[in-house]
């Protein structure tokens, strides 16, 4: 039952990263595509944590724990600074689209 929220959790994951990087393409807006593309980055980082934990769960070894770990760290991380810079680049966005639609 645990594995079914994992994998519902990978997929949505995945599908919000290429949300995201669709939108960044479609984007003309340098400061926009920059919140979009860290957007779609915080998603991959919580597709590695998802990931991570999957395998911990299926394969329960001690490598399948060592990396699992390493996959866990290194997705907190990516969202963790992701975050930030998505939150820094969030307060131009608006401000950067009034700009641009008032010319």
């Amino acid at each position: 039952m645990v594995n079914l929220f994992l994998v519902i959790g990978i997929v949505i994951s995945a599908v919000f990263y290429l949300y995201f990087k669709t939108k960044q393409f479609r984007s003309s807006l340098p400061i926009t595509k920059k919140w979009y593309a860290n957007r779609a980055l915080i998603s991959l980082g919580s597709l590695l944590v998802f990931f991570g934990i999957n395998q911990m769960i299926l394969y329960p070894s001690t490598l399948t724990y060592v990396i699992g770990a390493l996959f866990i760290l290194l997705g907190i991380g990516t969202v963790g600074y992701y975050w930030k810079v998505a939150k820094h680049y969030g307060q131009f966005v608006k401000e950067e689209q009034a700009i641009n639609t008032s010319n």
